[in-house]
């Protein structure tokens, strides 16, 4: 059985961190995985939660500031150590339940690199901000336009990456960033790239969605810098 390391960038989800960890434990009893949690400078009591709930993950990574989701996720990286790696968010956007159709094609087709795509069939989406949906797809098709590769959905936070992969490549973004520089690079290898179809229940403003108008624009640079 294969060793999969789940990293949880996490910042302020005293919310929803409980109960991600829970779900991603009961996949653990299915799984051979490895939780590591990178908490990106949370000072809403999520910080707390973590140091007196350890049974919950194997590897804890603290940062004094909050830098970002490509920060939190490249501190930790240094402690992966399965064979495969998995982006897990911490707000319950994406459900830890489809981690078999993400390790589907590792397993069988020698993947390098598997993708989520929320737009796909065979699983539900929450009806959600069309201006985002068309963010979305005008940097997909950018990116696709770029690299020559058809993606369906950069954007998407659940990405799985063979660690030997993931850990060969040089990342600079420390925002949100990451999701458009980690696509470009790994289009410029000579990679087995995968994208299965994905549930999607996004968040609402109100219910803590950290991505921002300025966040797009730094997706839109990175399209083109990299």
């Amino acid at each position: 059985m294969i060793k999969v390391s789940i990293i949880i960038p996490v910042f302020n989800e005293i919310n929803f961190i409980e109960e991600v960890l829970k779900k991603v434990n009961l996949k653990k009893k299915q799984l051979n995985l490895q939780i590591i949690v990178s908490d990106d400078g949370s000072n809403d009591g999520t910080e707390s939660f973590l140091k007196n709930n350890k049974n919950l993950f194997d590897n804890l990574v603290r940062s004094e500031n909050n830098e970002g989701k490509g920060s939190a996720i490249k501190k930790a990286l240094l402690y992966s150590d399965g064979d495969v790696i998995i982006i897990q968010d911490s707000d319950l956007e994406y459900d830890p339940n489809d981690y078999d159709k993400i390790l589907q094609p590792f397993i069988f087709s020698n993947a390098d690199v598997v993708y989520g795509n929320r737009f796909g069939n065979n699983k539900f989406e929450r009806v959600h901000y069309f201006s985002h949906r068309i963010a979305n797809f005008a940097l997909t098709i950018l990116v696709n336009f770029f690299t020559n590769i058809n993606f369906s959905d950069v954007e998407c936070g659940f990405k799985a990456f063979k660690t030997s992969v993931l850990k060969n490549i040089s990342l600079f973004e420390k925002s949100f960033g990451f999701e458009i520089e980690v696509t470009k690079k790994i289009s410029k290898l000579n990679l087995k790239i995968f994208q299965v179809p994905v549930s999607y229940n996004g968040r609402s403003y109100s219910e803590g969605k950290k991505i921002k108008f300025i966040d797009a624009l730094r997706a839109l640079y990175c399209a083109v810098r990299y």
